[in-house]
């Protein structure tokens, strides 16, 4: 509803920026982006000063973008910064087995992106290509201030608008906060907002590897009893790899040296791409599921990692919070053109009730899949190579679950619609 008291109170107030974002790693920038295009004006502060964020060797990191992933960014402006950097990812293939022996059953899943019309499901891209390009997409956009280098010590917010204060001694005022600060959100503490989670017993070793044979686009999923292991196609003969282990086997892997941890992959890898090598870094990460209790309060919104961290077995982290980024834009957008106040409790609570059922139902989905794979149980190794196979051999099935993989269920943002 338009609402003219509320666009006069407004005007008479001094902002620094619309919006403030804290978080300057990848679903920040893409908000900021998305809502810079509607003409809202944003300030995004990031504790990372940007030159660290700038470097162009290669550490590994990599992202599974979803086909409705890429639209958002085409429609950003990024995506054609990175295209030639990406790999498409054709086929999925998911088997259930240990280390050293293979797969150990003729049931598994086989998704390939030609069952659908709309193209690949998705695309490999390396994590210092994506910030590069949102770096650059930002400094462009004269309605976006990136602040690096800066840290937030206290937030405070009243009927107007909210206050950051920096480490500076900076004070920034905006009328919406943005939390993109990631599972530890100190957006979301300072709120009072609480978590509900748990630890999984699982680190995740994430490097990437260099392979004498071509993958064809292919991504496996190999699930083992103390967890997956994604092997993700990186352009050239490379793959991303996301291992998961129990903690006190990761920590011991990862204590190794670097032909010793290798000695270590080779037999949970198997021999299907050749010889393989450790190309960049290596890294690891405890694995454990966080969901903020309430994504908006007064006059803040989280996004990302901040309102919701989950396992990486479906590497759909990044893939849930730029839908979080579609859908909050908008919302506000929609709030803007309509002359209501953007941050007011109602306009944010749409943007809650729009993603917390699927960022709900995706973390149960994710939960249950690696409790489910992740153990050595033979009924319920049974139980799930059956359902592996059943899947595989419903054609119809087999597109909803491929299509899913694709992003292009559910209520969609208009931003990912293509």
């Amino acid at each position: 509803m338009d609402n003219p008291d509320c666009r006069r109170i407004l005007a008479g107030m001094t902002y620094d920026s619309d919006i403030l974002i804290v978080g300057g790693g990848l679903n920040g920038p893409a908000l900021a982006l998305a809502t810079a295009q509607t003409g809202l004006s944003v300030t995004v502060v990031d504790a990372l000063p940007r030159a660290a964020q700038a470097q162009d060797d290669f550490d590994g990191r990599a992202y599974a973008l979803a086909l409705s992933s890429k639209r958002l960014l085409t429609a950003l402006g990024v995506w054609g910064r990175v295209a030639e950097y990406s790999q498409p990812m054709l086929e999925i293939k998911v088997s259930d087995g240990r280390a050293g022996e293979g797969p150990l059953s003729p049931f598994f899943l086989h998704f390939d992106h030609a069952e659908i019309e709309e193209g690949p499901m998705g695309f490999m891209l390396e994590d210092r290509f994506l910030r590069r390009a949102l770096a650059e997409a930002m400094a462009e956009q004269d309605a976006i201030t990136l602040l690096d280098g800066e840290a937030v010590v206290s937030q405070d917010r009243d009927a107007s608008g909210v206050s950051l204060t920096l480490a500076s001694g900076r004070v920034l005022r905006g009328r919406l906060l943005i939390g993109a600060d990631g599972r530890k959100s100190g957006t979301a503490q300072r709120a009072g907002i609480k978590r509900t989670g748990w630890d999984y017993g699982q680190t995740a070793l994430v490097c990437a590897i260099e392979h004498d044979l071509p993958h064809h686009g292919v991504a496996h999923q190999f699930f083992m009893p103390p967890g997956p292991l994604a092997i993700l196609p990186l352009p050239g003969n490379r793959s991303s790899i996301v291992w998961s282990e129990t903690h006190d086997n990761a920590a011991a892997f990862d204590a190794l040296p670097d032909e010793q941890y290798m000695q270590m992959l080779r037999p949970r890898f198997g021999d299907f791409l050749g010889q393989i090598r450790l190309a960049g870094k290596r890294f690891t990460y405890p694995l454990n599921l966080t969901i903020a209790n309430n994504i908006v309060a007064d006059r803040l919104a989280l996004i990302g990692d901040a309102a919701h961290g989950m396992h990486p077995i479906a590497g759909q982290g990044l893939n849930a919070g730029l839908r979080d980024v579609g859908a909050l834009a908008q919302v506000l957008t929609n709030a803007t053109r309509r002359g209501e106040d953007f941050a007011a409790a109602p306009v944010l609570e749409r943007y809650q009730q729009w993603r917390r059922f699927d960022t709900a139902s995706l973390a149960l989905a994710t939960d249950l899949t690696n409790k489910l794979f992740s153990n050595d149980n033979p009924f319920l190794r049974f139980g799930r190579d059956l359902g592996m196979g059943a899947i595989n051999a419903i054609p119809g099935l087999r597109r909803s679950f491929i299509r899913e993989a694709a992003g292009l269920t559910g209520d969609l943002p208009d931003l990912m619609r293509g």
